[in-house]
């Protein structure tokens, strides 16, 4: 199975983020699964990448071709696929995987969050979604989705259609067994 992985790009993060997305991206590839991710050398993306090609797993990257400069795109992947467009790489992201797991982002990982989250919602896709949950970084955005719920600006069904979860092998236990 494919799981694509959102996150940071950042490269200036507290050690622990990128030493247990490697750990995840390891476990992913312990257990045969390709990683489907933005491409990025640096950050989470890049810590998730290592973690696979450590146990020689499959890797895509996906960027669109502004990302192709030197230094920002890994590039010890598998397969690699350049678009011309963020909305373009996004499909992609989606349509190459069977399973999405977020680990901590900012902005952009927010968004694809969001997207997926609300395409699931929507009936549109049918796919494991897990936020990564590393050192709680997570917490307050499962809180601000209760709130949004105890509000009534979205269903408290959706919050079942994504899962918080901090432990690796617990997130590819839960991916695997999905449905």
């Amino acid at each position: 199975m494919n799981i694509c992985i959102y996150g940071a790009s950042s490269a200036d993060l507290e050690q622990s983020y990128y030493d247990r997305t490697e750990e995840f991206g390891k476990e992913l590839g312990k257990r045969g699964h390709g990683l489907v991710f933005g491409g990025g050398k640096e950050g989470l993306m890049g810590a998730a990448a290592r973690g696979v090609a450590a146990e020689n797993g499959y890797i895509l990257g996906i960027a669109p071709r502004f990302f192709d400069k030197p230094g920002v795109l890994y590039e010890n992947c598998t397969e690699f696929i350049f678009t011309e467009t963020m909305r373009e790489r996004k499909y992609l992201l989606e349509s190459r995987s069977q399973a999405t797991v977020v680990v901590p982002g900012g902005i952009g990982t927010y968004e694809e969050f969001f997207e997926i989250l609300t395409l699931k919602s929507l009936d549109r896709l049918d796919r494991p979604i897990v936020l990564y949950n590393i050192n709680g970084y997570y917490d307050l955005m499962k809180k601000l989705l209760e709130h949004t719920a105890d509000q009534a600006f979205m269903g408290k069904e959706v919050l079942d259609l994504c899962k918080f979860m901090d432990d690796p092998k617990e997130i590819l236990d839960y991916i695997e067994n999905y449905r």
